[in-house]
């Protein structure tokens, strides 16, 4: 990364950049340069060529290219492009909702629940409903984690149990019931149709029917789950890309002290 653009101590933008008006950087600051990929549903030749840059003429980029075009089966054509956006966005005023957590080391984890609850916490997690994969919970819960992040089973202060994949939610209920869960953990990764917005409404939807919601903490994650998108859904937090069991724990951890959950839900 260019020292121009920022400060590596401080992270600080450069103070010259207009931050009311940026664009895509490319090759030069503000030449608005993208790269699009996508299908059309029709045979390959010049013609779905020419149809790809006015699509990209319409979206507001200018000098569209087309640099590769290949035919998938028969009727269908991929394409790969280029094209300077035309548009800006004022970046002074864009506000993300993020997780309001400090995220710690697992030493550190254990350390700030031993002194501050003083019981180990309880976390069920699960793919529910017919959602397959369980590369995003097991991320999060397996003891070998991701990345070099170990997973809440590592923990010493972490009671944990990962029920895998296509869980019902009346079965992950259940379950945290049983072993007096303080958090559930949601993991969605099948999104198509908005599937996943359907089964994580049925689930908060259930538990405020057996009088649970307030009683655990609910967190959901997956690839496109943001923390604002859990929040609209009644979850307590949400995790997307780029998070791993220590900001998840963290998370946890100091959310159970903010609530004074001192007890288990027995």
């Amino acid at each position: 990364m260019s020292e121009g653009l920022y400060s590596m101590e401080s992270k600080d933008f450069d103070k010259t950049l207009d931050l009311k008006k940026i664009k895509p950087y490319g090759d030069t600051m503000n030449d608005g340069k993208v790269q699009l990929s996508f299908t059309l549903p029709v045979p390959a030749g010049d013609e779905a060529v020419e149809a790809a840059k006015q699509l990209l003429k319409k979206m507001g980029l200018e000098n569209p290219l087309v640099v590769y075009s290949k035919e998938l089966t028969p009727g269908f054509t991929f394409v790969n492009c280029y094209g300077s956006c035309s548009h800006t966005v004022d970046y002074t005023t864009i506000h993300v909702p993020k997780v309001e957590s400090e995220t710690m080391s697992m030493d550190e984890t254990d350390k700030f629940i031993k002194e501050n609850l003083g019981r180990k916490i309880i976390a069920v997690g699960a793919s529910t409903g017919t959602d397959a994969h369980t590369v995003g919970i097991d991320a999060i819960m397996n003891m070998k984690g991701y990345a070099g992040h170990y997973g809440l089973e590592r923990y010493e202060m972490f009671e944990t149990l990962n029920m895998g994949s296509q869980v019902p939610n009346e079965e992950f209920i259940a379950k945290a019931i049983e072993m007096h869960a303080d958090a559930l953990l949601v993991s969605q990764t099948v999104t198509q149709k908005d599937v996943h917005i359907k089964n994580m409404t049925e689930l908060v939807e259930m538990l405020e029917a057996e009088g649970l919601r307030d009683k655990v903490i609910l967190v959901a994650g997956g690839p496109r789950i943001s923390h604002e998108l859990a929040k609209e859904l009644g979850y307590d937090a949400g995790f997307g890309s780029n998070s791993y069991a220590d900001d998840v724990a963290s998370f946890l951890a100091q959310e159970m002290v903010k609530r004074k959950m001192l007890t288990t839900n027995k």
